[in-house]
C-alpha cells in the first residue's frame, strides 16, 4: 500500500511564499534536528532526515520548486528517485546544497568540507580623482598611477621558485581534502599539510617569497568622456588586483570629483552662468558680450529686460554622455546699480524721476504714504 508523501513546506515548516533564505534557514534547522549522529539508532529521525532533505533539494532549486508548486510530487518526480543511490543515499545536490551541509558539519564538527583550492577573483579598487570644470566638459586622457597586487611574473603565481618542482601532498594525495567517515556520512576536509593546495612547494620563490603575488605601481592612461559630472564613476575592467590561483583580476572604478568654476556652474547637461548689465542696458535693449568655455558670444538683450530675466543659448552647454545633443548655456542677466554718480549723471537721472512722476525726496509721497492712503 502507498504511503502519503508530506507537503515539502510542511516538512520545513514554512509557508509557501517562503524566501530562498528562509527555505535555506528552514532546514538548517530541521537538518541539525534530525542528524542521525544526534540520534543514534533512532530511524524515525533518519526518515525525518531523508525527508528534510529532499524537500530542501526541491524548494531551493527555482525550477523544480514551480513544478513542484503547480503539480505537487508528480511534478518532481514521486519517491526519491534523484535525491539518492541504492540505500546509501547520497548527498550531491550542488553548490547551494553543499554549502548549507558545510554549515551544519561545522556545527557538529568544528570543520568545514569546503576546499581552498580554487580559483579567486581579484579585489577591486577604487581611485579618487580631481578634474577642472573644463576637463569635465571636453573630456581628457589623464595618466594615474595605481598600486595594487600582481601576479608574480619569476613564479607565475606558484609561489614556487623558478625550475623547481611542486611536489604533489603526500597527505590528500593532491586531492586538498582528507576524507573522514562520521557516523552516518563520509565527509571531507581540508588538507591540513597543503592547505587545500594539493601540492607543496619544496623551495619557495625569493621574488615574492611564496605569497605568489608582489605589490607594484601601475601608470595607466585613463580616457575621460567629454560631458562627464560629479559624482561619475569610471569601471575599467581588470585593472583591479590579481586574482588567485589563476582567478581573474578585479575591477577598477575612478570615481570623478569637479572642481568648482569661477563663472559657470551645472545643471545637468546645460552650462549656467551670471552677466553683470547695466540699468540703461536693460531698459533700452543692447548687444552685449556673454562667455562660454569656447569664448565670447554675443547676446542681444530686448528693450525693457527685467532682472534675472534668463537666456538660453542654444548647444553651448556639455555634451550628452550617451550620445545625445549638446545641453544649452543657460544666461542670467544680473542689473547693476552705479555706486557713485557724478552731478551730471544725477541731474539727468532726477530729470527722468520728474518726466516719470517719480518721487525722489523721503519726504513727497512715496510708497508707504500711498499705502497709508489706501485706508
Amino acid at each position: 500500500m502507498a504511503t502519503t508523501k508530506r507537503d515539502y513546506y510542511d516538512i520545513l515548516g514554512i509557508n509557501r511564499n517562503a524566501s530562498e533564505e528562509e527555505i535555506k534557514k528552514a532546514f538548517r534547522k530541521q537538518a541539525i534536528k534530525h542528524h542521525p549522529d544526534k540520534n543514534p539508532g533512532n530511524k524515525e529521525a533518519e526518515e525525518r532526515f531523508k525527508e528534510v532533505n529532499e524537500a530542501y533539494a526541491v524548494l531551493s532549486d527555482a525550477q523544480k520548486r514551480r513544478a513542484y508548486d503547480m503539480y505537487g510530487h508528480a511534478g518532481v518526480g514521486a519517491g526519491t528517485e534523484g535525491f539518492g543511490r541504492g540505500s546509501g543515499f547520497d548527498f550531491d545536490f550542488g553548490g547551494g546544497f553543499n554549502d548549507v551541509f558545510s554549515d551544519i558539519f561545522e556545527d557538529f564538527f568544528g570543520t568545514s568540507t569546503r576546499t581552498r583550492r580554487r580559483t579567486e577573483r581579484g579585489v577591486d579598487l577604487r581611485y579618487d580623482l580631481e578634474i577642472s570644470f573644463e576637463e569635465a566638459v571636453f573630456g581628457k586622457e589623464i595618466k594615474i598611477r595605481i598600486p595594487r597586487w600582481e601576479v608574480c611574473l619569476d613564479c607565475r603565481g606558484t609561489g614556487a621558485k623558478s625550475g623547481s618542482s611542486l611536489k604533489t601532498c603526500s597527505t590528500c594525495k593532491g586531492a586538498g581534502q582528507v576524507r573522514y567517515q562520521q557516523g552516518f556520512f563520509t565527509i571531507s576536509r581540508t588538507c591540513s599539510h597543503c592547505h587545500g593546495e594539493g601540492r607543496i612547494i619544496s623551495e619557495i620563490c625569493p621574488k615574492c617569497h611564496g605569497e605568489k603575488r608582489l605589490q607594484k605601481e601601475r601608470t595607466l592612461a585613463i580616457k575621460i568622456p567629454a560631458g562627464v559630472q560629479n559624482g561619475s564613476r569610471l569601471r575599467l575592467s581588470g585593472e583591479g588586483e590579481s586574482g588567485e590561483n589563476g582567478g581573474p583580476a578585479g575591477d577598477l572604478y575612478v570615481v570623478v570629483t569637479v572642481k568648482d568654476h569661477s563663472v559657470f556652474s551645472r545643471d545637468g547637461n546645460d552650462i549656467l552662468c551670471e552677466v553683470p548689465i547695466s540699468f540703461v542696458q536693460v531698459a533700452l535693449g543692447a548687444s552685449i558680450e556673454v562667455p562660454t568655455l569656447k569664448g565670447k558670444t554675443e547676446l542681444k538683450v530686448p528693450p525693457g529686460t527685467q532682472p534675472g530675466k534668463i537666456f538660453r543659448l542654444k548647444g553651448l552647454g556639455a555634451p550628452d554622455l550617451r550620445g545625445y545633443e549638446h545641453g544649452d548655456l543657460v544666461v542670467k542677466v544680473r542689473v547693476t546699480i552705479p555706486t557713485k554718480l557724478t552731478a551730471r549723471q544725477k541731474e539727468l537721472l532726477q530729470e527722468y524721476a520728474k518726466i516719470s512722476a517719480e518721487s525722489v525726496h523721503s519726504g513727497d509721497d512715496g510708497f508707504f504714504d500711498k499705502v497709508k492712503n489706501l485706508f
